[in-house]
């Protein structure tokens, strides 16, 4: 049994798995759940493959000042042999003032470390890929009961269906979802939303948009208009994306964990739309919002063709990604 905190929090945490995702989430909340107790805790993130045994050892250290501290380890699969000696002594009697939190991928690169953190007493938390519908489902229902609302497991695997098996778009579809609804999803809330091939969604459009990637947002929106993919949830996914990226720029540098918290969203969103955000200025990203709020208005008011307000915000999008004008 692992060492728990008065945080609340094991001392030495090892999440195990591959999937970026749960992953994430794991770690976030973590830092959530320390912060409630310390508002000031202070969080440090390091790259397991690039870290020296002496710059970690001060903060894994007990503190002359006091303090609650976490340290997120990513990769830690790629920790050298002297790093992996050092920590595994550390966990066999760890600061329970300090959360040491282990982000291993899995298999077999550095499985002796995982395993020698669990020998040790950490705390595993599974972050491996779902395997299977039944456990995808699973997940789905799980992402509208957070959230407030509930799901019949027939409306469960009507979306898994129309977004298809990744995790990040499952739960962004499940937020969707929880903003237009009253939180009742039922499957026919799905089709009306959702009706179409899996692969096509309003994020996937959006996702290819905000990238500048033209010809796969267009081939992405026609075809899931073809199929019958409501316009409106298009429309609303493309708004959402501009408008993330603007937050998280305008947020400043900082990790997705300890902004988290300020910006009131989802550190693995917070990452995602940091990686989309590189190549926009400040100007490209209030012109984007313009023309998302245009096709929003234009979608939603009943335009006489929807189709081409999507792809006019499509082009004005990509646009304002290259120059900031449009």
């Amino acid at each position: 049994m692992g060492t728990v905190t008065p945080a609340g929090v094991p001392a030495v945490l090892l999440v195990l798995g591959d999937e970026e995702l749960l992953a994430t989430r794991a770690v976030s909340d973590t830092v959530a759940t320390v912060r409630s107790t310390d508002p000031d805790v202070d969080v440090r993130e390091y790259e397991a493959g690039n870290l020296a045994v002496g710059e970690i050892a001060e903060m894994l250290s007990p503190s002359l000042f006091g303090g609650r501290r976490v340290i997120v380890l990513r990769a830690a699969q790629d920790a050298r042999k002297d790093l992996v000696t050092a920590l595994l002594a550390y966990a066999k009697n760890p600061d329970p003032d300090v959360h040491l939190v282990a982000v291993h991928a899995g298999g077999a690169k550095g499985k002796a470390f995982a395993d020698g953190l669990r020998t040790a007493g950490a705390t595993v938390v599974p972050a491996a890929k779902l395997k299977g519908d039944q456990a995808r489902v699973a997940f789905v229902r799980d992402e509208i009961r957070r959230a407030g609302g509930k799901c019949t497991p027939e409306a469960a695997a009507a979306l898994l269906a129309a977004i298809g098996n990744d995790l990040r778009e499952l739960a962004s579809a499940c937020a969707q979802l929880m903003a237009d609804t009253d939180g009742r999803i039922g499957p026919d809330t799905v089709a009306r939303y959702y009706r179409g091939r899996a692969e096509v969604s309003g994020f996937t459009v959006a996702d290819a948009a905000i990238v500048g990637d033209v010809p796969g947002a267009l081939e992405a929106l026609r075809w899931a208009l073809h199929v019958g993919v409501d316009p409106v949830p298009i429309a609303d996914a493309l708004a959402d994306g501009v408008r993330t990226v603007a937050r998280v720029a305008s947020a400043g540098r900082g990790s997705a964990y300890q902004l988290a918290s300020s910006l009131g969203m989802p550190a693995w969103k917070i990452e995602r739309a940091q990686r989309q955000g590189r190549g926009w200025t400040p100007d490209g990203l209030v012109t984007a919002m313009q023309a998302a709020a245009e096709c929003n208005a234009a979608v939603k008011g009943g335009a006489d063709d929807r189709a081409y307000a999507l792809e006019r915000a499509v082009f004005a999008v990509a646009a304002a990604r290259q120059d900031g004008t449009r």
